[in-house]
């Protein structure tokens, strides 16, 4: 097949569902905002349950709703009519995908649902299906046209559901005011969770190199070479003077200077930049980036506390 025919039927499949979604857009009305209010309301959590592609469609939605405030459990209709109706608590609410609703674990399951639940929000693309019979409230996903070139894989129809599950997700997010540290606490191992709560202190390194202003050079190269980071802190009592870098030696060699009457103080790069420990590690970075240096001075109170390393934060995930 040539490239421009493989080009051609991407756009095609692409346009076809955008088309849907917009139809989908127009479609959001009272019965979309029926739902959000009672998941908002509800004293349990929320049950989604699909089956085939709408399972998985399911499982993202469930993921979603988890990571940004709503405690979601997905089941599985298939599982659910031989024993994991135990899950659904009578304060839940179920939220039940199904493209036709009327697949025969959907058809055995729904007055089930209803029965356990507080409430059945059913999300479908018929409405004369068996699941809108019984649901409360119905989400209108039905398409005009499956992208499928043989109109029969779901591809149209999951873009939807999976759309409007964000929809809901987003809409829940705004109602209980819903942060960025809020969503951090949910992802403390992923680098979003680590860009949003990680401080400074967290990636400090374990060595503090520094010397007076008044070190010979010896002291210098002993001190950089007794870290890993190239760099060694001038300072006079807890005030920092400068800093001195692998490069500044490479310079000061350069111009051919008699190095044993060189100090710390000849070498050194006066008002470095600082960093207090307290400050969001992606703060760090956007100084570490927009300087175009490797190392940052971290203090406490305007004090030396000790550095922290460009490398050690790209390695966590800070960006």
């Amino acid at each position: 097949m040539e490239k421009a025919k493989i080009i051609s039927i991407a756009k095609s499949t692409l346009e076809i569902e955008i088309s849907e979604l917009e139809k989908l857009k127009n479609r959001i009305d009272e019965d979309f905002v029926k739902a959000v209010e009672i998941i908002h309301h509800a004293q349990g959590k929320l049950i989604i349950v699909g089956i085939g592609k709408s399972a998985h469609v399911a499982n993202k939605i469930v993921a979603t709703l988890n990571s940004t405030g709503t405690p979601s459990q997905f089941l599985h209709a298939s599982e659910a009519i031989h024993g994991d109706l135990g899950v659904i608590q009578k304060q839940d609410v179920v939220l039940c995908i199904s493209n036709s609703g009327n697949s025969p674990e959907i058809v055995n399951l729904v007055s089930y649902l209803k029965e356990y639940s507080s409430a059945l929000i059913g999300m479908t693309g018929n409405k004369n299906s068996k699941l809108a019979e019984f649901s409360e409230v119905i989400l209108d996903t039905h398409v005009d046209m499956e992208a499928c070139p043989n109109k029969l894989a779901p591809t149209s129809s999951t873009t939807l559901q999976m759309a409007l599950g964000d929809a809901l997700a987003v809409s829940l997010m705004e109602m209980n005011d819903f942060q960025a540290n809020d969503f951090a606490k949910f992802h403390p191992g992923g680098s979003l969770g680590k860009n949003l709560i990680s401080k400074v202190d967290d990636f400090l390194s374990s060595q503090k190199p520094q010397v007076t202003e008044d070190a010979p050079v010896r002291d210098v190269i002993i001190s950089i070479s007794a870290s890993r980071h190239g760099i060694t802190v001038v300072t006079n009592g807890d005030e920092i003077i400068g800093v001195i870098t692998d490069g500044d030696l490479r310079r000061m060699l350069m111009k051919g200077d008699d190095v044993t009457k060189v100090l710390a103080k000849d070498i050194m790069s006066s008002h470095p930049k600082t960093v207090e420990r307290n400050t969001l590690a992606k703060e760090a970075m956007k100084i570490l980036k927009d300087n175009n240096i490797g190392q940052l001075i971290v203090t406490e109170n305007g004090k030396y506390f000790g550095i922290i390393d460009l490398h050690k934060l790209l390695d966590e995930g800070i960006n």
